[in-house]
């Protein structure tokens, strides 16, 4: 069962639908991230419910339509820049099925976290605004990375989140030793699940890091047996169904996502011109084996219907 799925979180705006429909026929998981990525302070943090409605319930039914995701796969969140809404966030996702989020910063500690569910007082520190009431979701908490460059001697750094947001993390040498210590970092102690968020922009620019972090992979699933990657909603299912690596081969919660059928949706994706009231003067391309809307799908019409 060691085939390589990912969570790919899927922003809207420029975002390449064609591409995130092969991303879901190849068995990586798609999430939501937002319609407008907003960047106003307090936006997220004291967003209304009808806010994180619009935002998350409409980026998922943009990605339904134009990616043409139609097995009501959709159903995690991640809050932009990882500000989180609180109850108001978390009331949105039970109200519409987002049964998962992955926007909790637990801070750099000695033993990473495990995933939780709201029921109960988040295990952690939590900064911004954390729900304080119980709700039936789960939380992947993004367990911060040790940065270090030598973990054994160098004094203690602040941890970052995102694989991205370590800006100490220069060249390649840097990039496989931050890889490696982490994964030590749990696999050592009590191994919960260590989530690496990329940025694929940073991925790409940074020159020989997409090499890394493969043959990275490669090594790691060459000398563990016990060692998988996975998408956030099978490291859910595997918690809620826990199986001994012995009986892993027969997991068949994972299984699906190893075989990849049939053939690219479209080769040649329309690439639609498309303006939308809610961004005057732009004109955005959209990328999609659909056929093209009216409008650019946007907040308040995200079928692009201009109705």
């Amino acid at each position: 069962v060691q085939c390589e799925g990912n969570d790919s979180m899927s922003p809207t705006k420029y975002t390449n639908y064609s591409a995130v429909q092969e991303l879901h026929r190849k068995g990586h998981e798609i999430g939501v991230f937002s319609v407008t990525n907003s960047e106003e302070p307090e936006y997220w943090e004291k967003g209304s419910y009808d806010t994180w409605l619009l935002e998350m319930a409409g980026n998922r039914q943009i990605i339904e339509q134009f990616a043409d995701i139609k097995d009501g796969s959709v159903i995690g969140v991640r809050a932009p820049y990882l500000k989180v809404g609180g109850n108001t966030q978390f009331k949105m996702m039970n109200d519409t099925y987002f049964p998962y989020d992955s926007s909790i910063t637990a801070p750099l500690s000695k033993v990473p976290v495990w995933p939780y569910t709201l029921d109960y007082r988040i295990p952690h520190k939590c900064h911004g605004n954390c729900p304080n009431e119980p709700w039936p979701i789960w939380e992947m908490p993004i367990n911060e990375l040790d940065r270090r460059e030598d973990p054994t001697f160098d004094e203690e750094l602040t941890g970052c989140p995102l694989v991205s947001s370590c800006t100490n993390i220069q060249d390649k040498e840097q990039f496989q030793t931050l890889l490696q210590h982490n994964f030590e970092r749990h696999y050592l102690t009590n191994r919960a699940p260590l989530s690496l968020a990329f940025n694929p922009f940073w991925l790409t620019s940074n020159k020989g890091f997409v090499d890394v972090f493969e043959n990275w992979m490669d090594k790691i699933l060459l000398e563990y047996n016990d060692v998988y990657f996975v998408t956030a909603f099978q490291t859910i299912v595997w918690i809620t169904n826990p199986t001994s690596n012995v009986n892993m081969q027969g997991f068949d919660q994972w299984k699906d996502k190893c075989t990849v059928d049939g053939q690219a949706a479209c080769h040649l994706p329309n690439v639609c011109p498309l303006r939308t009231a809610e961004l005057p003067g732009e004109t955005i391309r959209l990328h999609t084996c659909q056929q093209c809307p009216r409008r650019y799908p946007w907040l308040l019409d995200p079928e692009g219907s201009g109705n």
